[in-house]
């Protein structure tokens, strides 16, 4: 009897759109280190449409790292490594570089200030020279929330924890440069959402 694998309806909806600009910058070969795979819906989905690239899903919560592994088993993809146990916050991370990317998608916005800090921290160790750093999600833009949905969702997210919240763009953009990356790359998404690219800079 096929097991019942948990699905984000999110996740359903945004990762054609965001499968779209990955293809657009990421290179033909290399690995791919997705922090917080969740319901593993995203990294199969990409992994399936690049399949000369290596994917290293990861979870922090053991009750999702073992529905992830199940979505992994369940798709057969040999280009899906299995998943890691990484928390951010934990130094060093469980993988080897350099990498070709790190994505995040849907994070830091759920995720105390301090795990944004130690996501870039990480992705600056562990990045090839030129490798992306590419987070997803809502973001102010100067001070402002782009739209009144996103207004009432930084409220909620307040509301369960004063340390989560929708995150500025340029406070984002300013610590990313800090850690020896470039401007990002913005390209705006269905729903509201960003898509932020941050490239390694030599010597960075």
């Amino acid at each position: 009897m096929a097991v019942e694998l948990p699905v984000s309806p999110s996740a359903e909806r945004n990762k054609g759109p965001i499968l779209e600009v990955l293809q657009g910058i990421l290179p033909e070969t290399g690995s791919v280190l997705e922090i917080a795979s969740g319901t593993g819906q995203h990294v199969v989905h990409f992994a399936a449409a690049c399949p000369t690239l290596s994917w290293q899903p990861s979870e922090r919560d053991p009750v999702r790292l073992a529905d992830l592994a199940a979505r992994i088993a369940a798709a057969r993809l040999p280009n899906v490594r299995a998943p890691l146990v990484l928390d951010a916050l934990e130094e060093p991370w469980p993988v080897a570089g350099p990498l070709a990317a790190v994505l995040a998608i849907n994070l830091i916005h759920i995720a105390p200030w301090p795990v944004t800090t130690a996501l870039v921290r990480g992705a600056a160790r562990v990045l090839g020279r030129w490798g992306v750093l590419v987070l997803y999600g809502p973001y102010r833009e100067q001070g402002r929330h782009t739209a009144p949905s996103n207004e009432n969702f930084d409220a909620n997210l307040r509301g369960q924890d004063a340390s989560y919240g929708v995150r500025d763009l340029e406070a984002v953009a300013a610590l990313a440069a800090e850690h020896g990356f470039s401007a990002p790359i913005v390209t705006r998404m269905p729903s509201n959402n960003l898509t932020l690219v941050f490239r390694r800079l030599p010597g960075g």
